[in-house]
């Protein structure tokens, strides 16, 4: 299966300059973290305290940007922070990256070296085409709370992805459900690379192609497509 990914026009309108890579993975072999993939987080942290040099993560012009788009949309981006810069402050901290499995170890290290928002699904649990709109509201968000699953509801206006059977990330990449998450089961996966002006497109192709090579790396045999980016412009 190959989900097809869309941008409403209403989320182009508010974000002209919104540009996403993707790759699709089949084949892929999931675990616990490694050796490996602890040491690759740690110089991702590196490189992005080399990137940074002595900024906090919101003042790159990347995460204002991304910052202005979320106050477009009605969220407080100091509360609820896009998923890079969020990581990108957990990196900087004495408690340093999660490690999570191997395949979000992955994806991880992209985010912090390129300071961009990178997330993984699980195709198998994706139900149809996955879509970046406006929320009504009314949409059912599956999350977990105190160890117990309950129904969120997004705010009318919230820019949240979605597929046929609900929302699978609130507030564009703030925070995924649990149903399409990579797990140690996952062998499909499709990862999404999300960018804004003033972000070259160009900077956002060599992290898909750099997340690429890590997946074929750590998933020999894995067949792997890497798409042309996909600007809202």
């Amino acid at each position: 299966m190959t989900p097809s990914l869309t941008v409403s026009d209403e989320v182009r309108a508010l974000a002209p300059g919104f540009t996403h890579v993707a790759i699709e993975a089949h084949g892929l072999t999931n675990g616990p973290s490694t050796a490996e993939s602890s040491a690759l987080l740690d110089d991702a942290a590196g490189r992005l305290a080399v990137r940074l040099d002595g900024r906090a993560p919101h003042e790159d012009p990347h995460m204002v940007a991304w910052r202005e788009t979320y106050t477009a949309f009605g969220s407080k981006p100091s509360r609820t922070r896009n998923s890079a810069e969020a990581l990108a402050k957990r990196a900087l901290s004495d408690a340093g990256l999660p490690r999570i499995n191997l395949l979000v170890d992955l994806y991880n290290v992209i985010s912090v070296a390129h300071l961009i928002p990178v997330g993984g699904e699980d195709i198998d649990h994706i139900q149809g085409g996955m879509r970046l709109v406006r929320a009504t509201g009314d949409e059912d968000f599956v999350t977990v709370a105190g160890g117990e699953e309950v129904v969120e509801h997004p705010d009318a206006g919230e820019v949240v992805w979605r597929d046929d059977a609900g929302v699978t990330c609130r507030r564009w990449n703030w925070r995924q459900g649990p149903r399409t998450r990579l797990t140690e089961e996952t062998v499909s996966g499709i990862f999404l690379l999300e960018s804004l002006a003033p972000m070259p497109v160009a900077e956002v192709e060599a992290a898909g192609a750099e997340l690429a090579e890590l997946l074929e790396k750590f998933s020999p045999g894995a067949r792997i497509e890497l798409r042309a980016p996909e600007s809202a412009s």
